[in-house]
Formats: C-alpha cells, sequence, structure tokens
C-alpha cells in the first residue's frame, strides 16, 4: 500500500461548506489525511474542528503563520496546505506556506490582485512547490470529453461560444439576517473587487479556457448591483474577442429566479458543436454538421481515453461534486507524490487547474471590472 501524503487546512471549521467538500473530496480516493489545521480564527470552533476529525492538539494552530513554520519544521510535516478561507485571505496564506517549502491547493479566485498572483507563481517556482486552484467543474469526465473533442478538431475551427452560470441565492439581501456565506461574498473586504463574476464569472472562464484553449483578447462588462445596499455585482453580461478571431458571451447571475447552479458552456465550430450542462454532467451533447445531434454517456466505450481514466462509475451510475473534486485533487496528489520523491514533471499531464489558470482568472475578473468602472467598454486582455 503506498504511503499516504498529508495535509493541512486553513479554514474550513464546522459549519464551513466549501471545507467539507473538500475533506470528502480528498478522502475519496484515500491519497492523503488531513493531519493539521487552523480551522477558525474562533478558537473554540478550532479545537473542536480538531477533535472532530482526530487530530494531535498539538497540530491544531492558532495562526496560519504558526502552523506553515512548525509543520515545515517537522519531520513528519505536511505536504501539503488546502486553503478554503474567503478571497481577502488567499494571497497571504499562499505566500505563508509557499515561503516555508509547502505546496498549496487554494479556492478561487487565486488572488485579488494580479501582482499577488504572479508574485505566488514566482514563489512556487523558487521553493519547488506545485500549485493547485480548485475550479471544480474541469473534474468531470464529460468536461474532459468535450475538451478532447475540441482537440482532435471533431468539431473544426471555433467560431461561437456562449457559456452562463446563473443562480437566485441573492435574490433577497439575506446577508442583513446573517447568512454566513452572503455576509462575506457580499462584503468587498472579504470577497474583493467582485462577487458575482469572482465566485462563478469566473468558473465560465475557466471551463470555456479550459475546454477551448482559447485565449481572452478582450472584452466588455456590464455589471449589475441589485438589493439595497450592496456594493457588488451580483449579475453580469460579458462579451469577448478571442484570440482566433472567436467571439463570445458570457453571463453569471445571482439573481435569476428559477435557477441553482446552472453552468453551462456551448461551443460551436466550423464542423460541429458540443454543449456541457454541469447539473446534468453526466452527459455531453456532440453535433457533427449534416448529422443527428448525439447524446454522450459517460462510462461507456466510445469516451476518449484521456477523459474515460478519470471515470469512477459505470453509466447510469451518476457521478457528481464530489467526483469532479476528487478527480482534481487525485491529479494533484500524483503529481505531488512525484515531486516529493525527487521526481521531475509537467504540471500540464497531471491535468489540474495550476496556477496559470488562478492568474488568468484574476485577470479575467480585474478586467471586467475595469470595463464596467469605465462605463462598459472595450478592454485588452494583456
Amino acid at each position: 500500500m503506498q504511503q499516504k501524503l498529508k495535509y493541512g487546512m486553513v479554514g474550513g471549521g464546522i459549519g464551513s461548506f466549501i471545507g467539507d467538500v473538500h475533506r470528502r473530496a480528498i478522502a475519496l480516493d484515500g491519497k492523503a489525511e488531513l493531519v493539521a489545521g487552523v480551522f477558525s480564527r474562533d478558537k473554540d470552533n478550532c479545537e473542536k474542528t480538531g477533535q472532530l476529525f482526530g487530530l494531535d492538539p498539538s497540530r491544531v494552530y492558532s495562526s496560519y503563520q504558526e502552523m506553515a513554520e512548525k509543520e515545515a519544521n517537522r519531520r513528519d510535516g505536511i505536504d501539503f496546505v488546502v486553503i478554503v478561507t474567503p478571497n481577502n485571505l488567499h494571497y497571504s496564506v499562499a505566500k505563508e506556506f509557499l515561503k516555508n517549502g509547502i505546496s498549496v491547493s487554494c479556492d478561487k479566485p487565486l488572488t485579488i490582485e494580479i501582482s499577488e498572483a504572479l508574485e505566488l507563481k514566482d514563489l512556487a517556482k523558487k521553493n519547488n512547490c506545485l500549485f493547485v486552484v480548485t475550479y471544480t467543474y474541469t473534474g468531470h469526465v464529460m468536461a474532459k470529453e468535450a475538451r478532447a473533442i475540441v482537440q482532435r478538431g471533431d468539431i473544426g475551427q471555433i467560431r461561437v461560444i456562449t457559456a452562463e452560470y446563473p443562480q437566485s441565492w441573492l435574490v433577497d439581501t439575506i446577508e442583513k439576517k446573517g447568512q454566513k456565506q452572503a455576509l462575506w461574498r457580499t462584503d468587498p473586504k472579504q470577497s474583493g473587487k467582485s462577487n458575482c463574476v469572482g465566485d462563478i464569472g469566473s468558473h465560465i472562464e475557466n471551463m470555456v479556457s479550459y475546454i477551448t484553449g482559447l485565449k481572452i483578447k478582450k472584452l466588455i462588462a456590464n455589471m449589475d448591483i441589485f438589493g439595497e445596499g450592496r456594493t457588488l455585482d451580483n449579475n453580469a453580461e460579458i462579451i469577448l474577442k478571442y484570440n482566433n478571431g472567436a467571439s463570445g458571451t458570457y453571463w453569471c447571475s445571482q439573481v435569476a429566479i428559477g435557477y441553482d447552479n446552472a453552468l453551462k458552456v456551448r461551443i460551436f465550430g466550423t464542423e460541429g458543436a458540443v454543449e456541457f450542462i454541469q447539473e446534468n454532467c453526466n452527459y455531453l451533447k456532440f453535433t457533427k454538421k449534416g448529422q443527428p445531434t448525439c447524446i454522450l454517456s459517460r462510462g461507456n466505450g466510445y469516451i476518449s481515453e484521456t477523459a474515460a481514466k478519470f471515470n469512477r462509475l459505470p453509466g447510469g451510475h451518476p457521478e457528481g461534486f464530489f467526483e469532479a473534486f476528487a478527480n482534481i485533487y487525485s491529479a494533484f496528489v500524483d503529481a505531488l507524490k512525484i515531486k516529493l520523491s525527487g521526481g521531475i514533471i509537467n504540471e500540464e499531464d497531471f491535468d489540474y487547474p495550476n496556477i496559470d489558470a488562478g492568474i488568468d482568472g484574476v485577470k479575467f475578473i480585474s478586467k471586467c471590472v475595469e470595463s464596467m468602472e469605465k462605463g462598459s467598454v472595450w478592454v485588452d486582455f494583456d
């Protein structure tokens, strides 16, 4: 049996949604175990979380600075840290662990400022650390199949991209009633420059980039703020031009009544089209020019080898959110094991969202805000 890697967590205390998701996803393949953490600024929550997972009390820390230093100096210290804090802490926490030679997994967006993201990349390279940014949806088998179809040239040259991610959970000002997730996401001191584009629009950018391989050349953005007293966007429409001449339109919203997490990406080319819907993630719509539309089903023999290697269940047995997250962690941990054993790796070979994907996400958010602040005008991406 291969030895498990050891990881710590910053954030994710009792009551945290995303912290629990990360822990469950990592546990799914049994390749790494939680051994340390600073789970909350609330001492009682932090200690109770450590007790819940049976951690050594001496490895439940009061600050991330203390955790990074002490774990780096332990012979059995953590191999990577998982950062599941509000956005404003991502940069400082990641920097502290990278400085101590510890690889990082960080929720998106990677940072608030582009300069911070670039600094983290330089620091990771300098200290020989790996870095994964947990853009969940690229972990779905059929998102990987969409990518394989595009890479094979099955839909020809891409011409048009439409993508959307509507939700409804911020229709009302629930942050005024103390709803924890709404409180920090609508607070610019914790969320950063953007709420909606930063939280879910960044998923659109990442999915389109992952499936198509295209780079954004320029964009124009409208960002709306609905709800009395709010200062950050909860609805946005973005028009884009890509480096191959294709056009794109994105819509993200947290005030779209009737929708939960309805991420949808449609790619139209000269020879065909693909459509991926997150809430129906075990299937992929694929159309060749002049032929009937096909619905491809995960877990079948016609799925490409690159996508099928992430398959976990036979077709008809649904895989979902946890499995997608677990696929990202499985690839990251495999890469990290090789790195820790002295091997040389190319992160691109392991199909997880690396720090470059995180940098692109920060740049996308910043450029949308720049466009809006200038009166919704075209801005160059680079």
